[in-house]
């Protein structure tokens, strides 16, 4: 039960890390694409 427990809580970590990861690769992802954006508006 305790090896159970232990698997099902570092399962969490992994998952609550991998989300974190993810959500500041989109907020990079974002910023680049406002930067290019932006570059265009201004050689228009």
């Amino acid at each position: 039960m305790k090896k159970l427990l232990a698997l099902l809580m570092s399962s969490f970590f992994v998952v609550l890390a991998g989300c974190n990861t993810m959500e500041g690769a989109g907020k990079d992802i974002e910023s680049g694409g406002e930067k290019i954006q932006d570059a265009a508006d201004r050689d228009k």
